[in-house]
């Protein structure tokens, strides 16, 4: 059984829309960057730590964690705080090119090690896609009228490239899912090297 580290609605449907069967156990990891930590190596830090807190009480399973990071200039946009958070990071995507990075990891293959009060995985495959976005530039009203739909509150980078913003996007480098939230395709190759299908 495949489980999900995730409550993402987003990363549930693009893996049903993949016909790809799994349940869904969200973990409850802070999603804060270590001082001088990359993005990469944020991204997927907290997939692994996603990953790894559930698999305590899932062993016999397979578990996927994420984590989605929306990049400009080397900064890095999680979700946002609030409405006003929100409009500072659409101001600063307008009119550039950013990058979009998931971290994805897979843990599976639970034993019990002398000693250790959890089960310890087989394996524990870490990987990272990444993206390149570009937006058209966002007037201050437009960016307004999007923060009052609610769509951006919850989305790394505060945008949702399916949603309402898609009219913003005018060209993307790589693998659009990945900027929904999960890289299908990456996905779908680590399950079946790990025979998890």
């Amino acid at each position: 059984m495949l489980v999900l580290a995730s409550a993402s609605p987003r990363r549930q449907e693009l893996l049903r829309n993949a016909g790809i069967s799994f349940v869904v156990q969200a973990s409850d990891i802070p999603e804060d960057a270590l001082p001088g930590e990359s993005p990469d190596a944020c991204a997927q830090r907290l997939a692994r730590e996603k990953a790894l807190a559930i698999f305590q009480s899932r062993s016999d399973d397979y578990v996927l964690g994420a984590d989605t990071i929306v990049v400009i200039d080397g900064l890095m946009l999680n979700k946002p705080e609030n409405a006003g958070d929100a409009a500072r990071m659409l101001r600063l995507l307008s009119g550039h090119t950013h990058r979009v990075i998931t971290g994805v990891c897979l843990v599976g293959g639970g034993k019990s090690v002398p000693g250790s009060q959890f089960p310890v995985p087989s394996f524990v495959d870490v990987r990272i896609e990444t993206t390149q976005v570009s937006m058209s530039a966002i007037s201050e009203g437009e960016i307004q009228d999007y923060i009052a739909s609610g769509e951006p509150m919850d989305k790394a980078g505060a945008y949702a490239i399916q949603g309402i913003a898609s009219r913003w996007i005018n060209r993307i480098e790589g693998d659009y899912c990945n900027v929904v939230g999960l890289p299908v395709a990456l996905v779908y190759r680590m399950l079946k090297e790990h025979q998890a299908i």
